[in-house]
């Protein structure tokens, strides 16, 4: 049962999207050799506290809860790393993934950034990932089905020369952060049994997580971290995006209106 969301719903997760947008902005700009992963967590959990946000991985049950608002990933880490005590060095590449809850509703984001200067391989791994998701919602407003989308994007990621991680997919979203259909960034046949109709007043996570070498993960003994089976780099970029009978909304994107300043300015100064 996938849900389409109303203009006013889409209005009220466009600000979960902008809490999450400025949770980004915040930890990009710690992002250098010598920080810690814990300390770009932190950085995006008082975010989430000025707005009074819930986030929405701290607690996620597992073998362990997750314990963090932020999965904080480095080089060979696909997804779902914990922050802690890692300092990042020159040359690492380093996935942030973080949503909260405000006022109901959800917003998910993900970034992958190069920490001070990486080797050109790297950076095209990051320019591709990057380029796969924007190829995703440029493709949205014009085809009838998510596998046709998903089907170009897997052919953009092979004719780079990297690989689709298949383990994971991306997610409708609303009220909570993981709801039906699943949004994988490949084609085959489990793909097409599950496909949707892209209409207006859908919502999804779009999340392509591409490996530079071969596409098989593996989990870490810590029940959370998930990395490359052949050690090699991972980057991931996620954005929360409505389909509008106007084209395609990217609620997790950076204020554009007046309107939306004002909101963000308004809810950080509420007590």
């Amino acid at each position: 049962m996938v849900n389409l969301r109303s203009a006013r719903e889409i209005r009220l997760m466009r600000r979960a999207g902008l809490v999450v947008w400025q949770a980004h902005e915040a930890a990009a700009r710690l992002i250098r050799p010598g920080v810690t992963t814990g300390e770009l967590d932190a950085a995006v959990e008082a975010v989430f506290q000025r707005y009074d946000a819930t986030p929405l991985f701290k607690g996620v049950p597992g073998k362990i809860p997750f314990p963090a608002a932020t999965c904080v990933s480095v080089n060979e880490e696909v997804v779902h790393g914990i922050p802690g005590k890692r300092v990042l060095k020159e040359g690492d590449i380093v996935s942030l993934d973080t949503g909260c809850r405000v006022g109901g509703w959800c917003g998910d984001a993900a970034r992958t950034h190069a920490v001070g200067t990486v080797v050109p391989e790297v950076q095209r791994l990051l320019d591709v990932t990057r380029g796969t998701l924007e190829l995703a919602i440029e493709l949205l407003p014009k085809q009838a089905l998510w596998s046709e989308v998903a089907e170009r994007l897997a052919r953009f990621v092979r004719e780079s020369g990297f690989s689709v991680v298949d383990q994971f997919v991306g997610h409708g979203i609303g009220r909570d952060m993981h709801e039906p259909p699943q949004v994988p960034n490949f084609c085959n046949a489990t793909t097409r049994r599950n496909d949707f109709r892209l209409r207006p007043g859908l919502v999804l996570a779009i999340e392509p997580m591409v490996n530079m070498g071969k596409k098989q993960v593996v989990g870490r003994s810590d029940h959370w971290t998930q990395v490359t089976a052949d050690g090699k780099p991972s980057a991931h970029f996620e954005h929360t995006v409505a389909l509008t009978s106007s084209g395609c909304q990217v609620l997790t994107g950076p204020p554009v209106t007046d309107e939306e300043h004002g909101w963000l300015n308004e809810a950080r100064a509420a007590p």
